[in-house]
């Protein structure tokens, strides 16, 4: 089962974006995800303003397949065309680019701090918590990108179609993320 529009069937869901009920009856985005407590995935549900805002690639392929009404087809689509022109969607998978929402991050590779709202790729990279290891973001300066993917021994060419197909920034702003790369 792929992500979906349905109605809700209870009142009891929370949406994974705002935390607040899902009413019964009002339409809803399920995302399906990978579930921790067995083989088979689970649902995560979003209001579809919600989802307009933080999931507006996987909204429209929904809403695409959805064969029911939509009320407010018009503000829903009008919602996605900002999110993803002001670069608030989020990533669909690593690597990605966006911009940094803080000066906190580090870049992997220069060790230089990545300032606030400037661009930055993010890439899948293991991290080691007590005896356990686990995956998660590391970023990345643009310019800096291709001397990790060497010392990685990396292929660059496949995590540029990867950042281009999973990243939710502007045209223009993907278009210099690609360039610095080079």
């Amino acid at each position: 089962m792929a992500n979906h529009i349905e109605e809700a069937k209870s009142g009891r869901a929370s949406c994974r974006t705002c935390k607040k009920t899902i009413g019964k009856g009002e339409l809803r985005l399920g995302i399906e995800a990978a579930n921790a407590f067995g083989d088979t995935p689970s649902m995560q549900w979003h209001h579809l303003a919600c989802a307009a805002q933080k999931l507006p690639a996987e909204l429209k392929e929904a809403m695409t397949a959805y064969a029911g009404d939509i009320a407010n087809r018009t503000e829903l689509e009008q919602a996605m065309t900002d999110a993803i022109s002001k670069g608030h969607a989020k990533p669909g998978g690593m690597p990605y680019a966006d911009r940094a929402p803080t000066g906190r991050a580090r870049c992997m590779q220069c060790s230089t701090a990545i300032d606030k709202d400037s661009l930055r790729v993010a890439v899948e990279r293991e991290i080691e918590v007590g005896s356990a290891v686990q995956t998660g973001a590391g970023y990345l300066h643009p310019a800096c990108v291709t001397a990790y993917l060497e010392a990685k021994e990396k292929d660059k060419d496949e995590t540029l179609v990867g950042i281009t197909n999973n990243s939710r920034l502007p045209e223009a702003d993907l278009a210099k993320v690609i360039g610095d790369i080079g």
